[in-house]
């Protein structure tokens, strides 16, 4: 079977465009691409619709469990927004690992030989779907905060913008974490087991073991991202989960890149 018969839903929007005498396809071709195949799988789409549902039911949680005075439009957001960061970077993964676990890398890496460009489409992709997403959640929670003012509810509006700010960072880092074990791995189950598994265990030992916890407070993403969804971030605040980000995001995305870069094709 050619690789033309084997190219999945979408290949013919990747069609390669001559311009100036050099065939390319433009970057934002492939990023719209990506976006599709995020929804195009069964696991992706589910993925999605799970996220939507877990935003509703933290709203809804909010209305009829939490205190009146927790009931604003900063509570519904920033618990809005727990599920996505959980699942997201599940998708990330997903991204990553689609032309090595659905076997259509010959298809993508000949329609666009540029591997380079294929993983920034799909870094791009998941930074703007973690973007809607928490703009969706900003929806989400305006619309619960309205309910809350009817059921009485505190219903206070005023969120700081640099709250906003960190809860989007705190976003676009976990689905880059996400992306970044998936280009590593190159294997979606063992992607999503060790991206769940390896940090946990580390904030496990971090508490347990004493000549750890120094380190723990500066590599634990887990622990260092937690003040992200509180106001008045500080900079050494800022400066751990720093840190932490170039370990378990950056590192991990710049070989995880080489490999795809360098792995065969068959």
């Amino acid at each position: 079977m050619t690789a033309v018969q084997q190219a999945p839903a979408g290949a013919a929007d990747v069609a390669p465009e001559r311009d100036g005498g050099r065939t390319g396809i433009p970057l934002r071709r492939l990023t719209q691409v990506e976006l599709r195949k995020l929804a195009d799988t069964r696991a992706g789409l589910w993925l999605l619709i799970v996220i939507g549902l877990a935003a509703a039911a933290t709203a809804a949680i909010m209305i009829f469990a939490a205190p009146d005075a927790e009931q604003t439009f900063q509570g519904f957001l920033s618990f809005g927004l727990v599920p996505a960061s959980v699942l997201l970077p599940v998708l990330g993964i997903l991204s990553m690992t689609s032309e090595w676990s659905q076997r259509t890398a010959l298809t993508t890496f000949t329609l666009e030989p540029r591997r380079g460009r294929v993983v920034a489409a799909k870094l791009i992709a998941a930074v703007l779907i973690a973007v809607a997403t928490t703009a969706a959640a900003a929806a989400l929670s305006a619309a619960g905060n309205l309910i809350a003012i009817g059921t009485g509810g505190d219903g206070d509006w005023h969120i700081e913008a640099a709250l906003v700010g960190q809860l989007l960072v705190n976003q676009l880092v976990f689905v880059l974490m996400g992306s970044a074990f998936g280009a590593l791995l190159m294997n979606s189950p063992l992607a999503i087991v060790l991206y769940f598994a390896i940090p946990t265990v580390w904030s496990v030992l971090g508490e347990m073991v004493r000549w750890l916890r120094t380190a723990a407070g500066w590599i634990d993403i887990n622990l260092t991202s937690v003040p992200l969804s509180e106001p008045g971030m500080t900079g050494e605040q800022w400066a751990r989960f720093g840190v932490a980000a170039l370990v378990w995001v950056a590192l991990p995305l710049a070989l995880g890149t080489v490999r795809v870069l360098r792995r065969e094709v068959s």
